[in-house]
């Protein structure tokens, strides 16, 4: 009775707000070396406005790390309420050189369309990315983002995945729900990595099993998989969905550096 109490008592009011930043090198061959050293922390699943200490948790450790570029890989709201929530965060965990964002389904049930969500984060000064590409200069080197609309509610554009491009331009793909990458076609071009959430890597899990994933999870749960189109990390997230608990799967801030082959 006392270790269920123990651990009821983690999953509800220590776990949900124990937030880690991992630490990840990306290795991407014919990187420019503009680019080597770049680091890029990715934002996913916050949830607002539920679990806002964790939310502030990650606004403090985007101020601490200042990485050159954030990505926000959707569900960073669940109701259209929390509008100027989502501008706020956004603006405060801004990356030193840019940020970009994505839907997820949360958003999508909300009722957030993507030229709302497009204008709420023109305002906090981030680049809103809806199946289309924005390509960045730095040093002299170029870094494409490519970002997809929600696999599970909305409707990302595979045709964008098999696009032509620049064969010597490092890319890197957003796109909430992980399982929709295994859909594309052998054609698809395979950018140096792709970022997604969605999972909550299970959010309450038992030693080595997962108990739930929703739906366009897939075969994903957390952490990198090197057998899919490209590199694919699938991230913990930030906050909590449903249920406000974690067991065995505390929040997370990845940060990625790139490096060269």
């Amino acid at each position: 009775m006392a270790a269920t109490g123990a651990a009821l008592a983690d999953a509800t009011a220590i776990e949900p707000f124990r937030l880690q930043v991992t630490r990840h090198d990306l290795v991407v061959p014919g990187l420019p070396r503009g680019l080597s050293g770049l680091r890029v922390a990715q934002i996913a699943d916050v949830h607002l406005p539920g679990t806002p200490a964790v939310a502030a948790e990650a606004v403090r450790a985007i101020r601490r790390e200042m990485p050159e570029i954030v990505l926000l890989t959707g569900d960073i709201v669940e109701h259209a309420t929390t509008l100027p929530a989502l501008g706020e965060f956004a603006s405060a965990v801004r990356g030193r050189i840019a940020t970009a964002a994505v839907l997820g389904n949360w958003e999508h049930k909300a009722g957030i369309t993507p030229d709302t969500a497009r204008r709420i984060y023109d305002r906090a000064g981030v680049r809103f990315l809806c199946n289309e590409s924005a390509t960045l200069t730095i040093a002299g080197a170029r870094l494409r983002l490519t970002g997809f609309d929600d696999p599970v509610v909305g409707r990302p554009d595979a045709s964008l995945a098999v696009a032509a491009a620049d064969a010597d331009l490092a890319e890197l793909w957003l796109i909430h729900a992980p399982a929709w990458i295994d859909t594309l076609p052998a054609s698809a071009r395979r950018p140096a990595a792709v970022l997604s959430g969605h999972t909550h890597g299970g959010q309450i899990r038992l030693p080595g099993i997962t108990l739930f994933t929703p739906p366009g999870s897939g075969r994903y749960v957390s952490g990198w998989y090197r057998d899919a189109l490209a590199p694919l990390y699938v991230s913990r997230g930030i906050g909590t969905a449903s249920v406000r608990m974690r067991f065995f799967c505390p929040p997370e801030l990845p940060i990625f550096t790139l490096r060269r082959a």
